[in-house]
């Protein structure tokens, strides 16, 4: 089975660096590497409406890239720091980027994550082939 990389524009130093691929090709499906709130500048944000925020758009940009939209998620798994404290926030920042039928979603509280100061990381698969039914 072939493999294809998305990598959107910006995101090649970090791919190299860290020996990964922000989106990958396999098969009818599209499987992301977790993604934190980070800023484009690489720092973690404080508010945590903001790191939501922007762990999404880093997701749309890799479903861009792929020629996707948010609709093509069919699973996700997010990671919070503190879920409970946060869990209403992220739900509700959630639901501006998905739609019915909507994607399976487990939600896991974590002790920790590799970046510093993230609340969240989310990871998601996507279909490539438009319906998934």
């Amino acid at each position: 089975m072939s493999r294809r990389a998305i990598i959107p524009p910006g995101s090649e130093e970090t791919s190299r660096a860290l020996a990964l691929s922000p989106g990958i090709i396999s098969g009818d499906h599209l499987f992301l590497t977790g993604m934190t709130g980070s800023a484009a500048d690489s720092t973690m944000p404080a508010d945590p409406e903001t790191q939501f925020r922007n762990a999404f758009d880093k997701i749309a940009s890799v479903l861009a890239e792929a020629g996707l939209g948010t609709d093509s998620i069919v699973e996700m798994t997010s990671y919070h720091i503190a879920l409970r404290a946060h869990f209403d926030l992220f739900n509700q920042v959630r639901s501006t980027y998905v739609r019915d039928p909507f994607p399976a979603w487990t939600a896991v509280e974590v002790a920790g994550l590799r970046r510093e100061g993230a609340l969240v990381e989310i990871r998601v698969i996507a279909s490539i082939k438009g319906d998934a039914s």
